[in-house]
Parts: structure tokens; sequence; C-alpha cells
């Protein structure tokens, strides 16, 4: 068990800021837990669980920054066609301003979410390049201004690069490997991802790397069918 620190998770509602907030907890840590809204039906924080509202895009981040040990961004945008067409400066504006907060307070561990389809479209079946792909350009590119953006930076930071993300329960068995994921993978669990993340910020390894992590999966969870059901979901 690592020793405890106090984490900053954005994006704490996510599916993947959901798996990042129940593991850290679990592994004895503090959460500052931060969306831009919380919904009505969000469930209660929790044990070691300190919930904020924070516009990563809009608002002085001094404050939810302030004290914490670590920040975990797990921010996304929604998949929805508007969105993705004129998806908001999240990964452009939104990281300028945590960048800017933590060297303000001092603090300079920064793990976030990137993504493997940001440097190769080369990966999956076929109906996910040509279709999932083009519609993310816009979400890609902002991923890449991103981490421009880290690395111009004094922080110490890891930007993950998944693969096609994936629903399902925690393994703890994945592969990671510099920059991206191998060309036979092409799925990364949502709660693996979180598991690595946490790792990161534990161990401070992969410093100012772009490490990528994907895992095996059944065919069926691989397959051009699941493709599209998960697009249209």
């Amino acid at each position: 068990m690592a020793d405890p620190k106090t984490i900053l998770v954005l994006g704490a509602h996510g599916v993947t800021g959901q798996e990042v907030v129940k593991q850290a907890v679990a592994r004895g840590h503090h959460v500052r837990a931060a969306e831009m809204a919380w919904p009505d039906d969000a469930p209660p924080a929790g044990h070691n669980v300190e919930r904020v509202t924070a516009n990563v895009i809009e608002d002085d981040l001094g404050p939810v920054v302030d004290g914490v040990d670590a920040v975990i961004s797990a921010l996304g945008v929604p998949g929805d066609p508007a969105t993705l067409m004129d998806p908001p400066p999240l990964y452009t504006t939104g990281t300028r301003h945590i960048v800017e907060a933590m060297q303000a307070r001092g603090v300079t561990r920064l793990v976030t979410i990137s993504a493997s389809f940001v440097v190769t479209h080369d990966r999956g079946p076929l109906l996910f390049r040509t279709t999932a792909i083009p519609a993310l350009t816009r979400v890609l590119h902002q991923m890449s201004e991103m981490e421009e953006i880290l690395r111009a930076s004094d922080l110490d930071w890891t930007a993950v690069r998944p693969g096609w993300l994936l629903p399902e329960p925690l393994t703890g068995d994945y592969v990671v490997v510099p920059d991206v994921i191998p060309e036979d993978l092409i799925r990364t669990r949502h709660a693996d991802l979180a598991h690595f993340m946490l790792q990161c910020v534990e161990s401070g390894n992969w410093s100012r790397q772009t490490p990528a992590i994907a895992r095996a999966e059944s065919d069926e969870l691989s397959s051009s069918y699941e493709v599209v059901k998960e697009m249209l979901a």
C-alpha cells in the first residue's frame, strides 16, 4: 500500500473518473472529486471523498488544486455527433488552466488521459478506423495540443494513451508500452486505465512520457458489431 495522498480527480463522475475515485479510496487515499456540475442523482460522496465543482475552461482552479499531492484528470467530452463536431476546448484551454493552477499552488504531479489514436489510426477493426476515428478528429487534435502544452510546462506529468475504452471490471492484467498500443490490441478497460493512472501517481513512474495501455479482449468485445453498438448507444 502506498503512502496516503490527497488526489484531485477531475471528471470524477465520468466512467473512468468514478473508477479512479473508488480505487483511490480503497488504496487509502483522500480524494477531492471535481465535476463541472454534479447531477442530482449522483450517489453520496462517501468516506474520504470531498466533492467540489470546477469548470476547467472558465474557473480559477487554484482553490481546488490547493493542498493536493497530485492531480488525475479523467476529463472527457460526450460522444454525441454535435459535440464531436464542435468540442469544447476541454483539452486545450482546460489543460492550460490546470497547468497554471498547479504551478501557482506548487503542485507538480499530473496524470491525464490522452489516446493512442493521437499518433496512429491503424488500430482496431476496419469499421472503427473508417467511422469512429474520423468522428473523433477534432477531439484527437485537441489531445495532441494538450500533450504539447504539457511538454512545454515544468510539471511532472504523464499523459496516458489508452485504446478504445471498454466498461468492464478491473483486471490489473494489461500491457503498458511507450507511446502507442500494440498492433494486435485495441481495447482498454476504464477500470484498468484508472488502476494504471493511480500507479503512476503512487510510483512516480512514466514522468514526462506518454505510456500506452491496452489489453487482449475477446473477439466479441473487439468486433465491428460491438463498435457499431457502442457508437449508437
